[in-house]
């Protein structure tokens, strides 16, 4: 295969707007591994039908002859690398050049990268709208109506599209998910067992709860990463307190930068209290400014802490630390009975206005979504809903893992949320973590947090 460059670095956060697609139907017949899918073959293959239609009428694919596709990837995991070579081994003539980024570095890199003589066929982006805006991103409503994704799910692509005035939800395709992501709280077993833990909680006091048992125990209550070479970790659990305390309709509106939207809301205040109040009780590692992602994914899975705010693309590390000892379950609502909401969304990827390869990058996609060895690699890779027809076969799942959990969890969503990371280019790194980190050192309050985030949010939107 071709040179892959893998910097050492930290993953970032990408999460999002909605995920449950229930995907329990006949396995699909897969396109034998050297011929590039036509549309009678794609058309057919759920019902494992023969094509009816002339072999010559193909859909965009990557051909025969040799291709390079140039690529970049998010540092933290694997699975995007091993759909690559998965893809290879039924495709040989496409082999790929990785480039594996800090998502806190697409931040910045991501505008150079596009807009560049040679940009990537497929990029990891860390949000879209500004790139779309500027005419970088490729408008994939052809492909999308070509290879029938708008038949999919709506959830699956309406996050990744973009009205007439830029705001997402609805009207033209400018990226595709390879999975679609969850987040809650998982937690070490054996530990939350020493504190009386035999169910999950069912309110955020009872979680409140059960961080001040861990900490009266002498035990790490909650691991989490603060580091702004990660982007800040506490971003996590202050969305789901959010979500706990108000609905998550104003948060989608402010991340989709509808008119007039607002972060700094009573009911966000309450959630910001909270999560500063978890602060100054030394629920969190007091080195947490310090901590990568990966050390704090390190950490948990040797036993230190006994909850972490986390998605479901870490279970399989999870799983390899800790095997059988585990859990995870949703932020609990304020009050006994409410609806529960995780931040959900798909790993978006997107492809350059001046792709060389944009054909073979849409079937990449497609190909992601369809076939049975994509879908089971994205399945262990990323303990994520893989997405794709609402037909489509489910991958299997080992017992016993965490991915057990997480995928059981999908049906109990009554809200879901893009990532608040994710409303503008640069809020995540001048607005988000800086804030945060401030907040860990005192230096900053609830109520500060949300103003200055918000006219970071306004100087950007008004650039």
């Amino acid at each position: 295969m071709a040179h892959q460059k893998k910097n050492l670095a930290l993953v970032g956060m990408l999460a999002g707007f909605t995920m449950l697609f229930s995907a329990c139907g006949p396995a699909a017949t897969d396109v034998p591994p050297t011929q590039a899918p036509t549309k009678a073959v794609v058309a057919t293959a759920a019902q494992g039908a023969e094509p009816t239609e002339d072999p010559a009428a193909a859909l965009p694919n990557c051909g025969t002859d040799p291709i390079v596709m140039k690529v970049v990837f998010e540092t933290g995991w694997d699975m995007p690398t091993k759909l690559t070579e998965e893809f290879t081994k039924q495709f040989p003539n496409v082999t790929w050049d990785i480039t594996m980024e800090q998502f806190a570095n697409l931040i910045t890199t991501t505008p150079l990268l596009l807009a560049s003589d040679n940009p990537p066929d497929l990029i990891r982006l860390p949000t879209m709208t500004s790139f779309a805006q500027d005419g970088l991103l490729l408008d994939m409503d052809t492909y999308a109506t070509t290879f029938g994704w708008d038949k999919w799910p709506v959830p699956q692509l309406n996050q990744n599209r973009l009205d007439a005035d830029w705001v997402r939800g609805s009207g033209t395709l400018y990226a595709m998910g390879l999975n679609y992501s969850m987040t809650g709280i998982f937690y070490n077993k054996k530990l939350a067992a020493q504190i009386g833990m035999t169910e999950p909680p069912k309110t955020v006091a009872e979680l409140e709860d059960l961080f001040a048992k861990a900490k009266a125990a002498g035990l790490q209550p909650i691991m989490e990463w603060g580091s702004a070479k990660s982007g800040m970790g506490l971003a996590f659990p202050l969305q789901n307190l959010m979500a706990a305390y108000g609905a998550v309709e104003p948060i989608n509106d402010w991340i989709f930068q509808k008119a007039g939207a607002t972060i700094d809301t009573p009911t966000n205040l309450t959630a910001a209290q909270h999560l500063q109040d978890w602060i100054e009780k030394g629920y969190f590692p007091p080195d947490i400014n310090a901590i990568e992602y990966t050390d704090a994914a390190d950490r948990f899975g040797k036993g230190e802490g006994v909850f972490t705010f986390n998605g479901d693309w870490q279970n399989g590390g999870y799983d390899a630390a800790m095997p059988g000892n585990v859990g995870f379950f949703l932020m609990p609502p304020a009050v006994e009975g409410g609806g529960y909401a995780a931040m959900s969304a798909p790993l978006t990827y997107g492809i350059a206005a001046k792709a060389k390869h944009a054909d073979c990058a849409a079937f990449f996609f497609d190909w992601a979504g369809r076939n049975d060895a994509a879908r089971q690699i994205n399945v262990d890779g990323m303990g994520s809903n893989p997405g794709g027809p609402a037909d489509a076969k489910m991958p299997t799942v080992k017992a016993g893992s965490v991915t057990v959990d997480t995928l059981a969890a999908g049906p109990k969503l009554s809200g879901a949320m893009d990532f608040i990371a994710n409303a503008t280019s640069a809020i995540f790194a001048q607005g988000w973590t800086p804030e945060l980190q401030k907040m860990v050192g005192g230096k900053q309050d609830a109520a500060g947090l949300l103003k200055a985030v918000q006219e970071e949010y306004l100087r950007e939107l008004s650039q």
